[in-house]
């Protein structure tokens, strides 16, 4: 999603940089070491290379992502990291995933994630 110049509601920008099924799951796969366009692909179930394409592209137009192109011999490895600028959005991706294993909890949701 394309960032607006202005917002009504801050939760509702929040909402475009980070909302959606896939952007809170692959911004945390990032943080713990899966920052690699494949690492991504395959741990990342049922997301298709276009839709994570477009999604690491739009979080790194937002600067919540940077993305590095290692120059080596072919092939190319790109990696990605959080921006340190925007360091904090990895307080809210722990928070929501903390929060997520807690309410799965009380109410007999299972998870089949490890992590």
């Amino acid at each position: 999603m394309k960032l607006k110049k202005q917002y009504d509601c801050n939760l509702v920008m929040m909402n475009d940089l980070i909302g959606g099924k896939w952007k809170l799951r692959i911004l945390w796969h990032i943080m713990n070491g899966d920052n690699r366009f494949s690492m991504l692909e395959k741990t990342i179930d049922s997301i298709t290379p276009k839709v994570l394409m477009s999604q690491l592209n739009e979080m790194e137009e937002s600067g919540l992502i940077l993305k590095h192109v290692l120059v080596s011999t072919p092939p190319k490895v790109v990696v990605y990291e959080i921006n340190p600028e925007y360091s904090g959005i990895c307080e809210i991706v722990n928070i929501a995933h903390s929060f997520s294993r807690m309410y799965g909890t009380k109410n007999n949701i299972d998870i089949l994630t490890k992590k």
